[in-house]
């Protein structure tokens, strides 16, 4: 026996994934994780894309429905983001970006409309929905992604009608506040259903909606 092993005194592990040994060396408690059951190349890459990508002791720590339900919310986040580039290039384009007889006080005006009216639509529809949208967040969630497409979809158009360019940025600044509320709520009573070990922080932190949430980008 290796005399640098150690006394084990206990062995933790995650759900299926890796295991840690806790062990007395020279009277030092020391971390170590269990090399026992070392796997191939394989193993090795497809343990690393879960520690990067799921929670900790998947599946175990989370809901039953939880990859289901990233599958499909990342694909609906990935396309929400080719969505919202065009949208903000039309939006820049809008005000005057590569025009030159627009003026910077036109464009930084229409832009200030724009997000005033996007805080004063999300501060009051906090105020009329927002007892709601834990009770209801299936029904929310929709709406969110539903009032974000149409968001999106009226600024990519808003080039095309200058008369009415500055009410279509407006209105869909709006929206897109208050699909940030509805958004960021649902989420989180999503995420309390999926956490089985009260692992909110590590299920928000490997979210896989995340790397564009659609959500998110509808604040910018």
């Amino acid at each position: 026996m290796d005399k640098n092993a150690g006394l084990a005194l206990a062995t933790e592990r995650y759900g299926r994934g890796q295991a840690w040994k806790y062990l007395v060396n020279d009277g030092v408690l020391e971390r170590r994780r269990d090399g026992s059951e070392a796997g191939s190349g394989g193993d090795y890459i497809v343990g690393l894309f879960k520690s990067v990508f799921l929670p900790q002791g998947y599946p175990e720590s989370v809901s039953s429905d939880y990859l289901q339900y990233q599958f499909w919310d990342t694909l609906q986040a990935f396309s929400s983001s080719l969505s919202g580039t065009l949208a903000t290039q039309a939006s820049l384009k809008g005000v005057g970006v590569g025009n030159q007889e627009a003026t910077v006080a036109a464009a930084t005006v229409t832009w200030l409309l724009r997000d005033g009216t996007g805080m004063l639509g999300r501060i009051l529809f906090a105020w009329r929905k927002g007892s709601k949208l834990d009770s209801e967040a299936k029904k929310w969630r929709l709406f969110a992604d539903v009032l974000n497409d149409i968001a999106m979809f009226m600024e990519i158009l808003a080039p095309h009608f200058p008369a009415g360019f500055t009410l279509i940025v407006c209105t869909a600044g709006i929206f897109k506040s208050i699909v940030g509320v509805a958004g960021g709520a649902t989420r989180a009573a999503l995420t309390v259903h999926q956490a089985r070990r009260d692992n909110m922080a590590d299920i928000s932190a490997k979210d896989g909606s995340q790397v564009t949430s659609a959500f998110e980008k509808s604040e910018s």
